[in-house]
């Protein structure tokens, strides 16, 4: 492991805690904040992205408007609540036809979108380039890889990502005969029909033309889905900028952790190898894992399977892998693992060390069971299962992890 902290300095703090208690607290915050620098981790003012306050505003009322969906009857906002923390509170989200909020929603239905919904702090930030669970969008070594093919509409990562929820069947299409007959194709020419269409509403019912011509510098005619793309990109900038979180301000030097935060943040770094995967200024590699937990509904790929990013790259490697999520506001943004099914901060550290701690193999039939062994084997051919935690030093990785909310 990288920056694994060694049994040397780990005796040392042990030392330093039964001699010199202060001075022990003190050593041990030394080598959290080296620790963290080394895995990448950086202040908020070094990662967040200026922004067009005009184009901001602009962008919220995109997120925000029902009129943006194709059969009119959600928004972005619909998911990624203020309550929730820029998420749902929910497994998987609903798309349109959901009405409420949390249990409310599940009330009331709406089309099942398979996938938990992804909170979206630091959307916007310098190097933030994969986007969504099965990274299928993502800009890397210079190119852009996204559904779009080579019609990119934009060449920044976060715009396309942002285009795509519009273009979602289910999501924020409705899944009814006119799209199945007229839209359902392998091209983006239906996409080109609905984005038309929505900038249509836009000038038209949201009366914003005269506004986004002025914030771009262009004729009314020229006006295209991408500037509603990018102006929402600006509104995340904004809106879901990482701030300061009580770990921040630890590592900028003007506060101090309790003793279980600094424990549970040694443990971050050290025995649990949550940095291995968790590092950088967003606690995500960016990269592509297999964490073993209970699959919640029907799954991505139907019949209670989800092969992750093998959906997008069609490499058998990547079956059952998702991308690392990032951990900003992690406490409050349950439930957790790419279709919700662990509704514990406590749950999904356990599912790390402990990959059958939430599976029950007696309930599943034969292919299910076959499906858990496969996770098992990606799990184990990445790197070796981290060491188990005892009660205590959960709570403390858990106390650690509370630090990064905001």
């Amino acid at each position: 492991m990288k920056y694994v902290i060694s049994r040397g300095l780990a005796f040392a703090c042990l030392v330093l805690t039964i001699a010199w208690p202060s001075l022990a607290d003190d050593f041990k915050s030394k080598i959290l904040r080296e620790a963290a620098e080394r895995n990448g981790y950086q202040l908020p003012s070094e990662v967040n992205q200026k922004f067009d306050p005009n184009k901001s505003a602009l962008g919220k009322v995109f997120f925000e408007s029902t009129e943006l969906s194709f059969n009119s009857n959600t928004s972005c906002s619909s998911c990624h609540l203020d309550e929730f923390a820029s998420a749902d509170g929910l497994p998987i989200a609903l798309g349109v036809g959901g009405h409420g909020k949390g249990i409310e929603r599940i009330k009331n239905g709406g089309a099942v979108v398979p996938r938990n919904t992804l909170p979206l702090w630091g959307r916007a930030s310098k190097d933030f380039n994969t986007f969504f669970w099965d990274g299928k969008v993502q800009g890397k070594d210079g190119k852009l890889i996204s559904q779009f093919g080579d019609t990119l509409p934009s060449q920044d990562p976060l715009a396309v990502a942002v285009s795509l929820p519009f273009l979602e069947i289910r999501e924020m299409v409705s899944d009814d005969k006119y799209v199945q007959e007229k839209l359902l194709t392998e091209t983006t020419n239906s996409g080109e029909v609905i984005q038309k269409e929505l900038v249509n509403r836009t000038i038209t019912i949201l009366k914003k033309g005269a506004a986004i011509s002025e914030a771009y510098q262009i004729a009314p005619d020229e006006i295209t889905f991408s500037h509603i793309a990018e102006s929402i990109t600006h509104f995340f900038a904004d809106k879901f900028r990482i701030k300061d979180s009580k770990f921040s301000i630890f590592m900028a030097g003007k506060s101090s952790l309790t003793q279980e935060e600094i424990d549970g943040g040694l443990i971050f770094y050290g025995k649990g190898q949550c940095a291995s995967c968790h590092s950088g200024p967003h606690f995500s590699d960016f990269k592509f894992h297999t964490v073993v937990t209970p699959q919640f509904g029907f799954g991505k790929n139907g019949f209670g399977v989800d092969y992750g990013r093998f959906n997008t790259t069609f490499n058998s490697s990547d079956i059952h892998k998702f991308r690392t999520p990032p951990l900003h506001n992690v406490a409050k943004t349950s439930p957790y693992g790419h279709s919700g099914s662990l509704a514990q901060l406590s749950e999904i550290i356990t599912a790390h060390y402990d990959p059958l701690a939430f599976i029950d193999t007696k309930i599943m039939d034969t292919v299910a069971r076959r499906e858990i062994f496969d996770r098992l084997r990606n799990v184990e051919a990445q790197s070796p299962i981290p060491a188990p935690l005892t009660d205590s030093e959960l709570r403390n990785l858990e106390a650690f992890l509370l630090t990064l909310s905001f």
